[in-house]
């Protein structure tokens, strides 16, 4: 299936203004925006984090499935898809990131 197809598929996240990946000695990498071309990536990593707990090589391989074609791209060109080359790494590393979600106010 397609991307679009996949993320009709994942729990709507309106309810999030985002979340934060945190490294294991507790430092955010990073913050996915709940705004337009970061949306998606945060509904796909929200789901992992629901599904797996944490974001680990298990769940990262799955939300490479998930991105469909984007990860085709992405490996073509790396860089370009910054939330899809974290995943990659995560799986290269054998390491994982936590998920803090951050509601609307």
């Amino acid at each position: 299936m397609a991307f679009s197809d996949n993320l009709k598929q994942l729990p709507p996240v309106p309810h999030l203004a985002g979340l934060q990946l945190i490294d294991a000695a507790g430092t955010v990498v990073s913050t996915i925006e709940n705004q337009p071309g970061q949306a998606g990536s945060l509904a796909v990593y929200a789901a992992l984090a629901d599904q797996f707990g944490s974001i680990n090589a298990e769940a990262a391989t799955k939300g490479l499935d998930i991105y469909a074609e984007h990860t085709v791209d992405a490996k073509a060109n790396p860089g370009k898809h910054p939330n899809i080359d974290r995943l990659v790494t995560l799986i290269e590393q054998g390491t994982s990131l936590t998920i803090r979600l951050l509601p609307r106010a």
